[in-house]
């Protein structure tokens, strides 16, 4: 695969032909109508094996359905080193071509078995017909033990008439909201379509308890869920729920999500930070009316670092789920791009990243204006920065910036006022009992000031643009007992910036 990352493609699997016909007649080498044939593979591979390994399988005429199976061994590791971990996914006979015209799905290492035929597949996989000709069923060995890795994998094909096609129904891109408004969302999410365990009607349900106006469907490197959510956008509780869909491109190298791409749009995730991919998949991502948002890029899970930097993100998420260390790194190195280039910036986001009971769903929520419940209205609100990131739907802001002369600016607005002008930030909170207010510059925090115990209360700060560049709020909750002095404690909210001045140029 030129310009990839390694891959390797194994001596090819294959089964006896059917008679002509397709699906209405088999020959004497073959199983009868509905009955199932099987191939087992084993392998070995070693440390430093490539990124992909590809098992061609030759699939005769007359195939209903192909399941496979697969193991691996998983040896003890001494503390410290990685064991084995093997992803799995599979393409069709359009080839394996980067680009994915013949994804067929991706299930990573959460599941052991799949199946696809016309009608129907397991989550992950996408339904469709088992057309004869090469197929590719792909390993992807993301840790080898220093012992190896030696696998198993069981093909088997079932023959029979190929079963009517299901065409998918989306969710609708725009929904009844409140007209122009503050409206609340989680935009990482996972499913059973990926190594999630909730289904999407659980998903529905859990957002619209957690007081969400919208979310976004995220699997790791499938769009299997597009089709998922029937029915489960409409109003219920008083209320509609906006469902978008895309992707989670799980990279060796980092995690991006492809956010609210036109349904059934593919993002490949196939290359590593070296093979100068990611800016042409960033661009189908726009292509598609999506936004490139980099997920937890500070992440200390195994590839989750993000390597590719940020000059093609149109967001980025620097809080994802209960508030950690790696978040607290994020938010500073965004903050530390705020002030770099004049008149260009990436807002931040924060998204929960909820798999299973008992992550939350919501926790945290980023909490758009936009002119409406749509999906275009929705991300215009995201690329212009005009959100702030809640733990929950019980936190609630208002941040602004007013000059002498009634000039105004709201969160990820600029205030165009003289470098020596007065201007007053201001922030309100609702919903933060035992927080305290930050008003943070480019030169750092420069007034805490504690809300009433109710958590409700509100802060000014005084200062000109030629002693800040911008300003934004935090609201943080108490620092824990032992955390070091100065150290802060974790968010229970933060806006994106308030820019202050005409833009300097040149």
């Amino acid at each position: 695969m030129t310009g990839a990352a390694s891959a390797l493609t194994l001596n090819s699997v294959g089964f006896a032909s059917a008679a002509p016909g397709g699906g209405q007649g088999v020959d004497s080498e073959a199983a009868p109508e509905g009955g199932q044939e099987t191939e087992v593979v084993r392998g070995r591979l070693e440390p430093g094996a490539p990124d992909w390994v590809y098992l061609p399988v030759e699939i005769p005429r007359g195939v209903r359905e192909l399941r496979v199976s697969y193991s691996y061994d998983k040896p003890q590791v001494p503390a410290g080193v990685q064991g084995n971990a093997l992803d799995i996914g599979l393409f069709d006979q359009h080839g394996t071509a980067l680009g994915g015209r013949g994804f067929r799905g991706w299930s990573g290492g959460a599941r052991t078995e799949f199946f696809v035929r016309a009608d129907e597949a397991t989550p992950g996989y996408l339904a469709g017909p088992v057309a004869a000709g090469t197929w590719h069923i792909a390993l992807a060995p993301y840790t080898v033990a220093p012992q190896g890795l030696a696998y198993e994998v069981r093909v088997s094909v079932v023959r029979g008439a190929t079963p009517p096609s299901r065409r998918p129904v989306h969710p609708p891109e725009r929904v009844r909201g409140r007209g122009k408004d503050w409206y609340r969302g989680d935009c990482h999410i996972h499913s059973v379509h990926s190594d999630g365990k909730r289904t999407p009607a659980e998903i529905a349900a859990l957002a619209r308890a957690a007081g969400l106006d919208f979310i976004h469907s995220s699997e790791h490197n499938t769009t299997s869920s597009h089709g998922a959510w029937e029915g489960l956008w409409g109003r219920k509780d008083g209320r509609d729920l906006l469902i978008m869909v895309g992707e989670e491109v799980t990279t060796r190298n980092g995690h991006v999500l492809a956010l609210a791409t036109d349904p059934g749009t593919f993002i490949d995730w196939r290359y590593r930070a070296g093979d100068n991919r990611f800016g042409h998949y960033a661009r189908a991502v726009r292509r598609a009316g999506g936004l490139v948002v980099p997920a937890h890029p500070h992440g200390t899970c195994i590839g989750c670092n993000w390597k590719f930097g940020f000059g093609d993100a149109d967001a980025v998420e620097v809080w994802n789920g209960p508030f950690t260390p790696d978040d607290e790194v994020s938010l500073v190195e965004w903050d530390n791009t705020l002030a770099r280039r004049p008149g260009t910036w990436t807002p931040a986001m924060g998204n929960s990243d909820a798999h299973r009971d008992p992550d939350t769903i919501g926790l945290p929520q980023t909490v758009v204006l936009a002119e409406e419940l749509s999906r275009g209205a929705i991300l215009a609100g995201l690329r212009a920065g005009h959100s702030y990131v809640a733990e929950s739907s019980s936190v609630s802001l208002t941040f602004t910036v007013g000059g002498p002369r009634g000039e105004h600016a709201s969160i990820g607005e600029r205030l165009r006022v003289t470098r020596d002008a007065s201007v007053t930030a201001r922030v309100t909170v609702e919903g933060a009992p035992g927080c305290s207010v930050r008003f943070v510059t480019d030169q750092g925090v420069l007034l805490t000031a504690a809300l009433p115990a109710s958590g409700t209360g509100s802060a000014e700060w005084t200062t000109s643009p030629q002693y800040a560049a911008y300003v934004r709020a935090e609201v943080r909750h108490e620092a824990p007992a032992g955390r070091p002095a100065g150290v802060p404690g974790p968010l229970a909210a933060f806006t994106n910036p308030v820019f202050l001045g005409e833009v300097q140029r040149g």
